[in-house]
């Protein structure tokens, strides 16, 4: 039966930056979002890639309103924003979700990062957001699963830079984190999700198996937490919860579909607005954005 993160996990999030919890959606569920993202000529239509800076490309779909399919529905689903709420303590809206493509053999690799590193340009003031990662299907070492440092959100937001078309932690920083905290590689099954804190240092290595690795993410904020100026992704915008049926109605058909909000490449400014590395000042990233 699905139901939303207990005291125990909301404990360990708080404490380490991150929880997995093993199967959060089942087989039948997450074999449709599966199947729907596949089949989805929109949300291959609206991909794009982001050079890692290590010569892979990794290629996303992004969207800022969930709509009524099925993306919206597991996003919208109680067990996913009860989670978020009781994570951020208290009413939380729809940041944006995207799902994240690494195909077998091509799939590029993300460097260290943080949410909040780039989120930060954004106008968002606290870090009062949150990730949940879905495995659509199962993250490996080989297919290149999260990997994230344990207790790094106690660090607070690491100035960013561009690495490749990406937002990368100050690597020197970075360099001395990892001499002192541990990696955790997070492998996990289809169905199983991770939230994690949007100041957890997290990356991904590129994907040289045989194998797919599809995950679907969906990001919320704090509804306290608003922007103070507008940007790529939305301001404050009330979210309607539905039940956790409403994944296996809308796979079946039987929920209303569209009303996704896409975001197009060219307006996801990221990691557009960083600096190249080595051209910071002290004021770091969000000083040296363009006027």
């Amino acid at each position: 039966m699905a139901r939303p993160l207990d005291d125990a996990q909301v404990e360990e999030y708080r404490r380490e930056g991150f929880v997995v919890a093993r199967g959060f959606f089942a087989a039948d569920e997450i074999e449709a979002l599966g199947r729907a993202a596949r089949e989805d000529r929109e949300l291959d239509r609206h991909a794009f890639g982001r050079a890692d800076g290590e010569g892979g490309v990794v290629r996303l779909s992004l969207w800022n309103h969930p709509g009524d399919g099925i993306y919206g529905c597991v996003a919208r689903s109680e067990r996913m924003v009860r989670s978020a709420e009781r994570i951020l303590g208290g009413e939380v809206y729809h940041y944006h979700s995207k799902m994240i493509m690494k195909d077998a053999r091509v799939g590029g690799a993300w460097t260290w990062h943080q949410d909040y590193g780039y989120w930060y340009n954004n106008g968002v003031l606290w870090p009062l957001l949150t990730s949940v990662s879905i495995a659509v299907d199962p993250s490996t070492r080989a297919n290149g699963c999260l990997q994230v440092v344990p207790r790094s959100h106690e660090l607070g937001r690491i100035d960013h830079v561009l690495s490749g078309e990406q937002a990368g932690a100050d690597r020197r920083r970075v360099e001395a984190i990892l001499e002192r905290l541990p990696v955790v590689h997070c492998e996990m099954d289809p169905g199983d999700a991770i939230f994690f804190h949007a100041n957890l240092l997290h990356r991904s290595d590129s994907n040289r198996s045989e194998h797919p690795r599809w995950s679907m993410i969906c990001c919320y904020s704090a509804a306290r937490n608003d922007p103070f100026e507008d940007s790529h992704h939305p301001r404050y915008t009330p979210l309607s919860v539905l039940p956790d049926e409403a994944v296996r109605a809308a796979a079946a058909g039987r929920f209303g579909g569209g009303g996704v909000g896409w975001l197009e490449a060219a307006r996801d400014r990221s990691a557009v607005d960083l600096a190249p590395p080595g051209t910071g000042g002290d004021d770091g990233p969000a000083a040296e954005r363009d006027p």
